[in-house]
Protein backbone atom coordinates (compact mmCIF):
# COMPACT_ATOMS: atom_id res chain seq x y z
CA UNK A 1 0.00 0.00 0.00
CA UNK A 2 1.05 3.58 -0.63
CA UNK A 3 -0.32 6.58 1.26
CA UNK A 4 -0.39 10.16 0.01
CA UNK A 5 -1.39 13.53 1.47
CA UNK A 6 -4.62 14.88 -0.04
CA UNK A 7 -4.35 18.59 -0.82
CA UNK A 8 -7.81 19.20 -2.30
CA UNK A 9 -10.89 17.33 -3.47
CA UNK A 10 -13.72 18.31 -5.82
CA UNK A 11 -16.81 16.35 -6.84
CA UNK A 12 -17.69 16.71 -10.52
CA UNK A 13 -21.40 16.87 -11.28
CA UNK A 14 -23.43 17.75 -14.35
CA UNK A 15 -24.33 21.06 -12.71
CA UNK A 16 -20.69 21.90 -11.96
CA UNK A 17 -17.94 21.32 -9.43
CA UNK A 18 -18.45 20.95 -5.66
CA UNK A 19 -15.24 21.76 -3.79
CA UNK A 20 -14.88 20.49 -0.22
CA UNK A 21 -12.28 22.51 1.71
CA UNK A 22 -10.12 20.05 3.62
CA UNK A 23 -8.91 20.30 7.18
CA UNK A 24 -6.91 17.18 6.36
CA UNK A 25 -7.03 14.23 4.02
CA UNK A 26 -5.19 11.13 2.87
CA UNK A 27 -5.45 8.85 -0.10
CA UNK A 28 -4.32 5.24 -0.09
CA UNK A 29 -3.50 3.10 -3.09
CA UNK A 30 -4.32 -0.39 -1.84
CA UNK A 31 -2.25 -1.90 -4.67
CA UNK A 32 -4.54 -4.91 -4.82
CA UNK A 33 -5.94 -6.89 -7.75
CA UNK A 34 -9.09 -4.74 -7.69
CA UNK A 35 -7.02 -1.52 -8.11
CA UNK A 36 -8.96 0.08 -5.23
CA UNK A 37 -8.10 3.42 -3.65
CA UNK A 38 -9.29 4.73 -0.29
CA UNK A 39 -9.88 8.44 0.24
CA UNK A 40 -10.38 9.89 3.70
CA UNK A 41 -11.49 13.51 3.95
CA UNK A 42 -11.66 15.54 7.13
CA UNK A 43 -14.14 18.34 6.35
CA UNK A 44 -16.65 20.68 7.97
CA UNK A 45 -19.70 18.92 9.45
CA UNK A 46 -22.04 21.15 7.43
CA UNK A 47 -21.48 18.65 4.59
CA UNK A 48 -22.79 15.61 6.49
CA UNK A 49 -26.25 15.70 4.86
CA UNK A 50 -24.87 15.43 1.32
CA UNK A 51 -22.43 12.71 2.40
CA UNK A 52 -25.26 10.74 4.03
CA UNK A 53 -27.40 11.13 0.90
CA UNK A 54 -24.59 9.87 -1.33
CA UNK A 55 -23.91 6.97 1.06
CA UNK A 56 -27.56 5.86 1.34
CA UNK A 57 -28.16 6.21 -2.41
CA UNK A 58 -24.83 4.49 -3.18
CA UNK A 59 -24.05 7.31 -5.60
CA UNK A 60 -21.03 6.82 -7.86
CA UNK A 61 -19.10 10.08 -7.75
CA UNK A 62 -16.37 11.41 -10.00
CA UNK A 63 -13.85 13.30 -7.90
CA UNK A 64 -10.70 15.25 -8.72
CA UNK A 65 -8.00 15.01 -6.09
CA UNK A 66 -4.75 16.91 -5.86
CA UNK A 67 -2.17 14.70 -4.16
CA UNK A 68 1.04 15.62 -2.29
CA UNK A 69 1.75 19.11 -3.71
CA UNK A 70 -0.61 21.97 -4.65
CA UNK A 71 1.02 22.20 -8.09
CA UNK A 72 0.25 18.60 -9.04
CA UNK A 73 -2.36 17.94 -11.69
CA UNK A 74 -5.57 16.54 -10.17
CA UNK A 75 -6.18 12.81 -10.45
CA UNK A 76 -9.73 11.67 -11.24
CA UNK A 77 -11.44 8.83 -9.39
CA UNK A 78 -14.82 7.12 -9.50
CA UNK A 79 -15.73 6.61 -5.83
CA UNK A 80 -18.61 5.93 -3.48
CA UNK A 81 -19.07 7.20 0.07
CA UNK A 82 -18.54 4.15 2.29
CA UNK A 83 -19.07 5.86 5.63
CA UNK A 84 -18.71 9.09 7.56
CA UNK A 85 -18.31 9.90 11.23
CA UNK A 86 -18.77 13.16 13.10
CA UNK A 87 -15.79 14.32 15.17
CA UNK A 88 -16.63 17.57 16.94
CA UNK A 89 -17.66 20.17 14.37
CA UNK A 90 -16.07 18.18 11.53
CA UNK A 91 -16.66 14.88 9.78
CA UNK A 92 -14.34 12.16 8.58
CA UNK A 93 -15.57 10.78 5.25
CA UNK A 94 -14.39 7.45 3.87
CA UNK A 95 -14.66 6.94 0.11
CA UNK A 96 -13.52 3.98 -1.98
CA UNK A 97 -13.12 3.65 -5.70
CA UNK A 98 -10.89 3.42 -8.74
CA UNK A 99 -8.51 5.76 -10.48
CA UNK A 100 -9.73 6.98 -13.85
CA UNK A 101 -7.15 6.98 -16.59
CA UNK A 102 -8.23 10.28 -18.11
CA UNK A 103 -5.90 13.09 -19.13
CA UNK A 104 -7.25 16.50 -18.12
CA UNK A 105 -5.75 18.47 -21.01
CA UNK A 106 -4.75 21.19 -18.53
CA UNK A 107 -1.82 22.41 -20.69
CA UNK A 108 -4.01 22.73 -23.77
CA UNK A 109 -6.75 24.62 -21.90
CA UNK A 110 -4.20 26.89 -20.22
CA UNK A 111 -2.57 27.72 -23.55
CA UNK A 112 -5.97 28.46 -25.07
CA UNK A 113 -6.78 30.88 -22.22
CA UNK A 114 -3.43 32.67 -22.52
CA UNK A 115 -3.88 33.11 -26.28
CA UNK A 116 -7.42 34.39 -25.67
CA UNK A 117 -5.87 36.97 -23.32
CA UNK A 118 -3.82 38.21 -26.27
CA UNK A 119 -0.44 36.87 -25.20
CA UNK A 120 2.06 35.88 -27.88
CA UNK A 121 5.74 35.23 -28.42
CA UNK A 122 8.07 35.39 -25.42
CA UNK A 123 5.34 36.76 -23.14
CA UNK A 124 3.14 33.76 -23.98
CA UNK A 125 5.98 31.31 -23.39
CA UNK A 126 6.96 32.92 -20.07
CA UNK A 127 3.40 33.05 -18.76
CA UNK A 128 2.74 29.47 -19.90
CA UNK A 129 5.86 28.17 -18.12
CA UNK A 130 4.99 30.06 -14.93
CA UNK A 131 1.38 28.87 -14.96
CA UNK A 132 2.38 25.26 -15.60
CA UNK A 133 4.48 25.45 -12.44
CA UNK A 134 1.90 27.32 -10.31
CA UNK A 135 -1.17 25.53 -11.76
CA UNK A 136 -3.71 28.32 -11.31
CA UNK A 137 -7.36 27.36 -11.62
CA UNK A 138 -8.54 27.79 -15.21
CA UNK A 139 -11.33 30.23 -16.00
CA UNK A 140 -13.48 27.38 -17.31
CA UNK A 141 -13.18 25.58 -13.94
CA UNK A 142 -13.79 28.78 -11.97
CA UNK A 143 -17.00 29.40 -13.92
CA UNK A 144 -18.21 25.87 -13.06
CA UNK A 145 -17.33 26.47 -9.40
CA UNK A 146 -19.40 29.69 -9.33
CA UNK A 147 -22.46 27.74 -10.45
CA UNK A 148 -22.20 25.30 -7.56
CA UNK A 149 -20.94 27.11 -4.45
CA UNK A 150 -21.48 25.06 -1.30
Amino acid sequence: MKTFKMISVEVIQESGVLAFPLFDGIIINQENSHRLWVLELFIDAKHKDIMEKWKVEETLLTVRVVISYPGNEPASFDVAVENWRQIGDRISVLMKGRLKRVRSKYPEHLLEELIDEGLEGDALLEQFQTAMWDRPKLKRDTELDEKTKL
